[in-house]
């Protein structure tokens, strides 16, 4: 008898090649208990300790406290690094139970740690300093403010709304500041001038506090756990996918014929969704078998049922059950590293940069429209987001039934989600940047729920990281982080069915389902368009 053996081999190598924005890469512990700032001078780190009222220089491999001096204040909070010198900044109290202070920013020098200059913030909770090559950059934690101000004698140069509520550390790229905020525990990258969030990334401890900017990588000190950590910025993977959500999903076209008359023919069609970024599909069922399936111009397959002779009193209920695995999706952004209009393949130039009647790209409110959000910006990535902020200022959201064509939904300054896209669609589109939309069954609540209004928001294409969600319905919040989450983010609430760039030829400008149907007499018909939403068993 013969034996035979299987070997198996499993690969590892493309799970190791892969890391994600944000991973850790490498963790030293602090030198004392009570760190609050931290800088980088290309080789040093440094700290500042706000209790032992201490400066701290650090191997940046080991953590070993090569160097130490006091500090010049009695609550410092922060530095930074300009090139030759230590800024340090400080809650200068006078009586800590009244909460009676103000800032001050010191300049040290590195070598004796004296103090060589000394300037007052504009306001009086400096959390964060960073080091532009020009300016100073401070975070303010009670105005909840970043100041751009002069190392000379404090002058405000620019001033910046915090992206939360609670910022603590800066640091400076070389294009872009970077702040972290205790309250969200999260770092954010910021962009100088219009105070934008362009990335969102989970601190890697419950306080952060210090950052530090070197060796293309940033530097995070945790006043809790009181390590340092460095942070990968490596885009190997554009997106990061958590919260994996198992869900059962019914998506249900239930139509009821009152009559008097006869429902001679109806076609109903049900979006099939399939695997993306954002989610899994493991399972489609039908109860009931469709007629056929269709693909539109789109690539957007359905499911079609027809149903003859409805009579008065008769139902009819096309159902699809998904089994599928849904991620809270973030996409990771770099505008520096995105390729320009040109790189953009002509295949989706050619479908998603089409007109269509709800977009209107030729009329005069569009033409204008697009002037004033885009001018002559190129960058892809500062296209969409200028036009995400452009619309955040003039509409509101509010349904009032129907869907308009874009200049009149601009014009009238309201819409519902469906308009915001098609209004935001029609803008990229007119810039050059393609554009198309996406619709889903959405989580109301609890696991176990029904959705009855859906949602639809919008996909642009970015070269070098391909289609990156944007919802302009979403991004009129007060702060800058809770804009952004609207932009290159996705919660799993939401089970996408449909993906079309216009008109489709079986779901028309609907998504999920639509339907089409011919009567003899007058019917009256009772429509239930129902996604019902629960945990997978």
């Amino acid at each position: 008898m013969k034996i035979y053996s299987l070997t198996i081999i499993i690969i590892l190598f493309p799970i190791l090649l892969f890391s994600v924005v944000g991973d850790v890469v490498q963790t030293i512990s602090t030198p004392s208990q009570h760190t609050t700032g931290l800088a980088f001078d290309g080789e040093y780190l440094w700290t500042v300790d706000r209790k032992t009222d201490m400066i701290y220089k650090l191997d940046a491999s080991t953590g070993e406290v090569v160097k130490s001096f006091t500090a010049p204040g009695y609550f410092c909070t922060s530095l930074a690094w300009d090139g030759n010198y230590l800024w340090v900044s400080d809650m200068d109290f006078t009586n800590t139970s009244t909460e009676s202070y103000s800032g001050k920013v010191y300049k040290i020098d590195p070598e004796t740690g004296h103090t060589l200059h000394t300037i007052a913030t504009p306001y009086s909770d400096p959390q964060g300093l960073a080091w532009d090559g020009q300016y100073l950059w401070v975070s303010d934690n009670r105005e909840d403010q970043i100041l751009c101000i002069s190392s000379e004698d404090g002058t405000t140069i620019h001033t910046l709304t915090s992206p939360s509520k609670d910022p603590r550390g800066l640091a400076w790229d070389g294009r872009y500041l970077w702040v972290c905020d205790r309250d969200k525990d999260e770092i954010y990258r910021v962009h100088p001038q219009s105070g934008a969030v362009i990335m969102i990334l989970k601190s890697p401890g419950p306080y952060p506090w210090g950052l530090a900017w070197g060796e293309n990588a940033l530097w995070h000190a945790d006043y809790q756990t009181d390590k340092i950590t460095r942070l990968n910025l490596n885009d190997d993977t554009p997106y990061v996918r958590t919260k994996e959500r198992l869900a059962d999903i019914e998506l249900t076209q239930e139509v009821m014929n009152f009559g008097p008359g006869t429902v001679t023919e109806m076609n109903v069609y049900l979006a099939e969704p399939r695997n993306r970024e954002t989610q899994e599909i493991l399972d489609i069922l039908y109860p009931e078998p469709p007629d056929a399936f269709y693909t539109d111009r789109y690539g957007q397959r359905v499911a079609h049922f027809k149903i003859t002779g409805l009579q008065p009193g008769d139902k009819t209920s096309p159902l699809m059950r998904v089994k599928a695995k849904i991620w809270d999706v973030t996409w990771h952004i770099f505008p520096e590293k995105i390729g320009s209009l040109k790189d953009i393949p002509k295949e989706i130039k050619k479908k998603y940069l089409q007109d269509d009647v709800k977009y209107s790209l030729t009329h005069p409110v569009m033409q204008k429209a697009v002037q004033e959000a885009v001018g002559y910006v190129k960058n892809p990535y500062y296209i969409a987001r200028n036009i995400f902020d452009y619309l955040r200022l003039r509409l509101f959201y509010k349904r009032v039934g129907g869907w308009d064509i874009a200049p009149t939904i601009l014009q009238r300054g309201n819409g519902s989600c469906s308009e915001y896209a098609f209004v935001y669609i029609a803008l990229c589109r007119a810039a050059g940047l393609p554009a198309r939309y996406v619709g889903s069954v959405v989580v109301r609540g609890e696991d176990a729920c029904f959705d009855f209004v859906y949602h639809r928001w919008v996909e642009v294409y970015l070269p070098n990281y391909g289609w990156v969600p944007v919802d302009p319905s979403g991004g009129d919040k007060d702060s800058p982080r809770d804009q952004t989450m609207y932009f290159g983010h996705l919660a799993n609430r939401f089970l996408i069915t449909t993906e079309g760039g216009g008109d489709s030829e079986y779901l028309s400008w609907d998504y999920n389902t639509y339907e089409t149907w011919e009567a003899d007499g007058p019917v009256q018909l009772r429509m239930e368009k129902l996604g019902e939403w629960d945990l997978m068993e």
